[in-house]
């Protein structure tokens, strides 16, 4: 039988390890933090999501306000993205505590095969984009810092099309207790033609708030459990900091295609489970 301080340190190790993952791939700690929880400490999926939310919190905040200050996030366009995401999340959370463990599950696998998809797309800054009338009013145009010491405005367009696909990620991070990155950036960078540096860092931006919504109705719901929380939080949060420092240093694309492979096994493993109702012996 585990006692209570081996298993939280062993918790904080691998949330350590999957923050740093999460942060070298791109991918966010979350998409490694919940199979951990769930399939190596057979915790309850309400709980793993639980932990995982906090643990988007704490990075968001800590990688987000770094990416402000280099003046990449476009803030108007977060701020205004984040209106969809929190009524989605609010939403999302509200299903999610009425769905048992299979079907959070399938929905998981379905996610994590979409995100590794992702992965390998060309990514583009999108250059001569037009924008749209209603993103001109908006004023939701930026620039953002060149490393010769320029900088590159852009303009942006699909305002519509961004911000309903924004309230479906809200939902998707609401239920699963994910950051959805992958759906952020199908909205910004695909529909809306925002710069890929811009989509990503302003996803991270937008992602401590989206969790926050979220946050609030487990915790009114007591799915929050502070022993996995306060773990998950550190240890997500200390390996994407380290995961940052060294991200400058290392050529991670080899890495990235070997996780998305880790990631497409346990996208099957997670519907095989939720399918054959695995998770509801737990």
């Amino acid at each position: 039988m585990i006692t209570v301080l081996a298993f939280t340190l062993i918790l904080l190790a691998a949330s350590y390890c999957a923050g740093l993952l999460g942060s070298l791939t791109g991918l966010g700690g979350g998409v490694v933090v919940i199979p951990v929880l769930t399939l190596a400490f057979g915790v309850d999926f309400h709980y793993a999501i639980g932990g995982a939310l906090v643990a988007s919190i704490a990075t968001s905040s800590g990688s987000g306000s770094a990416y402000v200050k280099e003046g990449i996030t476009n803030v108007r366009l977060g701020m205004f993205l984040e209106i969809a995401t929190t009524l989605g999340a609010v939403a999302g959370a509200i299903v999610a505590v009425w769905l048992n463990n299979s079907v959070i599950a399938v929905i998981y696998g379905c996610v994590l095969i979409l995100t590794a998809a992702m992965q390998q797309r060309r990514k583009s800054d999108h250059e001569g984009v037009v924008g749209s009338p209603m993103a001109q009013r908006l004023r939701l145009f930026g620039a953002w810092p060149q490393k010769d010491g320029s900088v590159k405005h852009y303009q942006l367009r699909g305002v519509g099309g961004g911000f309903a696909v924004m309230w479906l990620a809200g939902v998707l991070s609401g239920i699963l207790g994910i950051g959805s990155g992958v759906l952020k950036v199908i909205a910004m960078d695909g529909i809306m033609k925002v710069p890929f540096k811009v989509s990503t860092t302003t996803s991270n931006f937008m992602m401590g708030v989206t969790a926050c919504a979220s946050a609030v109705v487990y915790i009114q719901r007591g799915i929050i459990e502070p022993g996995i929380a306060c773990p998950v939080m550190i240890g997500v949060l200390f390996g994407a900091l380290t995961g940052a420092r060294l991200l400058k240093r290392m050529d991670v694309r080899v890495l990235r295609q070997i996780f998305c492979v880790a990631i497409l096994l346990v996208a099957m493993n997670m519907i095989y489970q939720g399918f054959t109702g695995g998770f509801e012996t737990k």
